[in-house]
C-alpha cells in the first residue's frame, strides 16, 4: 500500500497536537462560562489550516466536512435535549444513542460525496490527514453551530 503525503505517525502526532490544543482551549471557555458555540467554529476552522496550507481540494474535504457536521450537530441536539429532560445520565444516553444514529446517517451523505469523488480525477488527494482533520474539524464546526444557537440564540 502506498502512502501519499504523509506517514500514519505524522498524522498521529499532528492529531495529537491539535487535540491538546482543542481540549485546552474547550476547557478554559467552558470553565470562564464563555460562548464556547463560536468557540467550537473557530476550533473548526483553525483545524483546518494545514489542509489550506497544503493546498487540499475542496471537494475532498466536502464528504469529511460533511460527515462531522452532520454527526456532532446533531448529536449535540440529543445530548443537549437528554440533558434537559433527564440531567447528566440523560445526557449521557442521548450522545450515545445520538452518536450511533448520527453516525449512519452522516455516514450515507460522505459515501454520497465519496462516490461522486471517486468518479473525479482528484480522488488521490484524500489523505490520512485530510479524513482525519475534515471529520475532526467538521465535528466542531457541527457541535458549534448547534451551541451557538441553542445557548446563544435560544437562550438556552
Amino acid at each position: 500500500m502506498n502512502l501519499k503525503k504523509e506517514s500514519i505517525a505524522t498524522t498521529i502526532i499532528s492529531f495529537i497536537l491539535l487535540t491538546i490544543l482543542i481540549v485546552s482551549v474547550s476547557y478554559f471557555f467552558v470553565t470562564s462560562k464563555l460562548l464556547i458555540g463560536p468557540i467550537l467554529i473557530l476550533l473548526g476552522i483553525f483545524s483546518l489550516l494545514p489542509l489550506i496550507l497544503l493546498k487540499t481540494p475542496a471537494q475532498i474535504l466536502r464528504s469529511e466536512l460533511l460527515f462531522g457536521i452532520i454527526d456532532n450537530g446533531i448529536l449535540a441536539i440529543f445530548a443537549l435535549s437528554g440533558a434537559e429532560l433527564f440531567g447528566l445520565l440523560g445526557a449521557i444516553v442521548g450522545s450515545v444513542v445520538g452518536n450511533a444514529i448520527t453516525d449512519g446517517l452522516a455516514g450515507i451523505f460522505e459515501g454520497y460525496e465519496w462516490q461522486k469523488i471517486t468518479r473525479s480525477k482528484i480522488k488521490e488527494k484524500r489523505t490520512i490527514l485530510t479524513i482525519a482533520l475534515g471529520k475532526l474539524s467538521g465535528c466542531l464546526l457541527g457541535a458549534g453551530g448547534v451551541l451557538t444557537i441553542f445557548w446563544t440564540l435560544l437562550n438556552i
